[in-house]
């Protein structure tokens, strides 16, 4: 039998990455560009995302950032079209910003509600928006959204990230469904608690010290471990290179056996 050895080898392909200053977006950037992507780091954190995108450099892979504020209209097609003038096309996107605040509905703002759609779920629309014509217009590509655990069941003070992270995983069937024709494969990665800044905020907004927190989130997955960034990054390489050729439309989960 024949194997392709190189089959998640990314040369000459373009990616773009959301909310890739740190955590997950970070691992993610770092591997597709150590897998041979030219990688483009979208925040909108600029000093951190400047730092996260000359740190993946220095190994001698293509990384770039650009100030994107996702939940921006013109900001995201100003970004597309920076991208598309420096590389030509687009062949992977890594929707993966995102935010999570810990209140009920009851307690939540209007205006919390509001920032919570907007960057987990707006997001992932507006740029897409931008970046399919791109794409289909090169052939065809894969786009990866983070959803999340809670995207798939509900989770205590978390009212809209689990809003958000539910409609990213129907969106993501949505997609999947409309561009399939154009060679665009578009799916899901659901991490449940993975050691980053964010799993750390929630701690902080929860009053629990951040090592009790890691802790829980571990004692109660059949792996006994939280995630790392990197488990998640290995995800979307899967997910974006031709070892998923024939997967669309699907949810991922990975969470050391959390929802089972």
């Amino acid at each position: 039998m024949d194997v392709n050895k190189n089959i998640l080898a990314l040369d000459g392909k373009t990616a773009v990455v959301t909310g890739a200053a740190s955590g997950i977006g970070f691992a993610s950037a770092k591997t597709l560009a150590e897998f041979g992507a030219e990688v483009f780091l979208l925040d909108i954190n600029e000093d951190a995302g400047e730092k996260a995108a000359a740190e993946i450099s220095q190994s001698g892979c293509k990384a770039h950032f650009l100030k994107c504020d996702i939940t921006s209209g013109q900001s995201c097609q100003k970004v597309v079209e920076e991208i598309q003038k420096r590389s030509g096309h687009i062949d992977i996107l890594h929707n993966n910003a995102g935010i999570i605040i810990r209140k009920n509905v009851v307690e939540l703002e209007e205006n919390e509600w509001d920032k919570s759609i907007d960057v987990c779920l707006k997001g992932v629309y507006l740029l897409s928006k931008y970046v399919i014509p791109v794409m289909a217009a090169g052939g065809g590509g894969s786009i990866i959204n983070t959803g999340s655990g809670w995207g798939l069941k509900g989770g205590d003070n978390a009212a809209a990230y689990c809003a958000a992270k539910g409609g990213v995983v129907n969106l993501t069937r949505a997609m999947a469904i409309d561009h399939g024709p154009q060679n665009i494969r578009v799916n899901c990665v659901c991490p449940g608690d993975i050691d980053t800044p964010m799993l750390r905020s929630e701690a902080r907004q929860l009053g629990i010290p951040e090592d009790e927190m890691i802790k829980s989130s571990a004692v109660t997955r059949p792996l006994l471990k939280v995630g790392t960034p990197l488990d998640i990054a290995y995800a979307v390489l899967f997910l974006a290179s031709e070892m998923s050729s024939y997967v669309t439309g699907s949810v991922l989960v990975a969470d050391g056996g959390g929802l089972a």
